[in-house]
Parts: structure tokens; C-alpha cells; sequence
């Protein structure tokens, strides 16, 4: 038989010309990339160019950037936004706090204050305005109108104080506007026993825990006894509701809705009496005669 002399066919390798080009073209793309990143965060883009501070009223906008240790032209991308927000809450007038970055170079900071509730004259004679966390800060008189009550006579670490700032902070601005000024009033049995005086001429005496819930019907009353031509007095707003004329008192006390007690005593011992619920079943905010006494002011008599 012939010899077979095929040769086998060997195949042929792949060429690597390939792969070659593809380690190339990834280190060419790395090598850009690295480039590029150089020239970004050398550049301005990857710096805070502007900072907005929106919200603040009380505070400026220099406390609460001193307050959040950043600056333009910082990196953008090493601030941290929680950090900042937390130094910006710290501060004793902010209640809340919002911090965002907006790419480019932007660095927004929102701040919401404590509201005002009330104002004071400081020991400087300067007008301050207090705020619902009982802390207190000057004003330029041409700035903010007087539209609050006004706090005199309370000292700074009266508990009672704070606890009115909270009171006033929950109830409504149209229940407020026609209190002029309130006053500490403490006695033995009503240790939070306030003193307010009203735009229309009426004293109420009551306490900071009566508040939130008396003032709802004061306009009521007040409202009630001037179409009875009563002009002024004294509202008794505790435990039960009663009215004492005043020396301003018109003449038509007669025919008051919201009728004297016979004894001028009968405030004294009205207002120092027992703490107990407030009355709730006065829907005009007025009553129909003398209210009977609580159960110590009967031994009184």
C-alpha cells in the first residue's frame, strides 16, 4: 500500500494583536480619566461657590455661616451636609435645620427658628423678642412691629416663663391679639397665676396651665359685656368664670351678662382658691350669676 505522506494540519493561534490593543486602549482610558479627575478637583467646579442661607430671621446669615464652619471655596464633595446641619441646630434659636448641596458649588442651609411669641424690654432697655423656647434676642426697633404680648416683671429662670413661652407657641395669633401684656402673679394656691392685661381695657387674671384652653373664649366674653355697655374690669378666668367691675366699668353693670359677686373678698378668694379642673360648661364665655365657691373657700366663710 502507498505510504501515507500527509502532513497534519496544525491550527493556527489566535493572533494577539487583540488583546494587545484592548490593554492598551484600557490604560490609554485609565490614564485619561485620571487626568480628568486632576483637572476637576483643581478646578473650581469641585469647590462651594455659593452659600444660601434662607429662613433665618433673628439670627443673621454671618452667625449661622459661622456656625456651620464652611466657606466658599471649600470642596464641595468633603462637606458633610448631616455635620453641618447638626452645628446649625446647636444654635439656641433654631428649632430645625435643613442642609443640601446642589452640584455645581452650591451649598443651601434652610433654618427654622424658634417662633416668636412675646417681646421684652431688656435689662439695657433694649427690645427683645422671646421666643417659644423662652430664649430671648435683641431687635432693631425699625425692624419687627410690636405684634406680641409684651412679658414684664419675669425673671429669666422662672420655670413658669418657659412653660408660657411653650402655652403661647400652641395657640393660635388670633386668640392673642388683643393681650397687651401679661404678668407673673404667683399666689399660695396657683403657683403659675398670671396677670393679662387687654388692648380693650379688661384684666385677666388666670394661669399659664388655664391658658391655652380660657383664652379660646375670651374675645367671647369681652365681646359679651360691651354690648352690656360694660367697658373694663376684671375677668376671673379659674376654675369658674366670674367678672369684677373695674373702676373703668361703664354703667350698664346691671344688665352684664357676667354679674359681680357681692363681696369685693370674693376675688381674692376666687383667684387663691384650690386648683382643681377648669370649667368647661361656659360655651358664650360668660356666666349667669356667682359661681359657688370650691370646698375650702366654703370653710372660709
Amino acid at each position: 500500500m502507498p505510504e501515507d505522506n500527509r502532513v497534519p494540519v496544525l491550527p493556527n493561534p489566535k493572533p494577539r494583536r487583540t488583546r494587545t490593543n484592548r490593554k492598551l486602549l484600557m490604560l490609554l482610558f485609565l490614564f485619561f480619566i485620571t487626568i480628568l479627575a486632576v483637572l476637576f478637583f483643581r478646578s473650581s467646579l469641585s469647590r462651594i461657590s455659593e452659600i444660601r442661607i434662607e429662613g433665618n430671621e433673628m439670627l443673621t446669615s454671618a452667625e449661622i455661616g459661622q456656625a456651620a464652619a464652611v466657606q466658599a471655596g471649600d470642596h464641595f464633595f468633603a462637606v458633610n451636609t448631616e455635620s453641618v446641619r447638626q452645628k446649625v441646630a446647636a444654635l439656641h434659636m433654631v428649632q430645625t435645620a435643613e442642609v443640601t448641596k446642589h452640584f455645581p458649588g452650591e451649598l443651601r442651609v434652610v433654618v427654622h427658628e424658634y417662633p416668636r411669641v412675646a417681646f421684652q424690654i431688656g435689662a439695657d432697655g433694649s427690645r427683645q423678642a422671646v421666643l417659644a423656647d423662652g430664649s430671648a434676642v435683641a431687635v432693631p426697633d425699625e425692624d419687627i412691629p410690636v405684634d406680641k404680648p409684651i412679658l414684664t416683671g419675669w425673671s429669666d429662670k422662672d420655670p413658669n416663663r418657659k412653660a408660657l413661652c411653650l402655652a403661647l407657641s400652641a395657640i393660635p395669633a388670633g386668640y392673642l391679639s388683643d393681650i397687651s401684656e401679661i404678668r407673673p402673679d404667683p399666689s399660695e394656691a396657683y403657683g403659675d397665676k398670671i396677670k393679662i392685661y387687654t388692648r380693650s381695657k379688661f384684666e385677666v387674671i388666670t394661669t399659664v396651665g388655664y391658658l391655652p384652653d380660657k383664652i379660646k373664649n375670651l374675645s367671647a366674653y369681652i365681646t359679651s359685656m360691651q354690648e352690656s355697655k360694660v367697658t373694663s374690669g376684671v375677668l376671673v378666668l379659674l376654675e369658674t368664670d366670674d367678672h369684677l367691675p373695674g373702676s373703668g366699668t361703664g354703667t350698664g353693670d346691671k344688665d352684664a351678662k357676667v354679674k359681680a359677686p357681692k363681696s369685693s373678698n370674693s376675688a381674692d378668694k376666687q383667684t387663691e382658691a384650690a386648683p382643681g379642673k377648669a370649667s368647661t360648661g361656659t360655651s358664650t364665655g360668660t356666666s349667669t350669676g356667682k359661681s359657688s365657691p370650691p370646698p375650702d373657700q366654703r370653710k372660709t366663710e
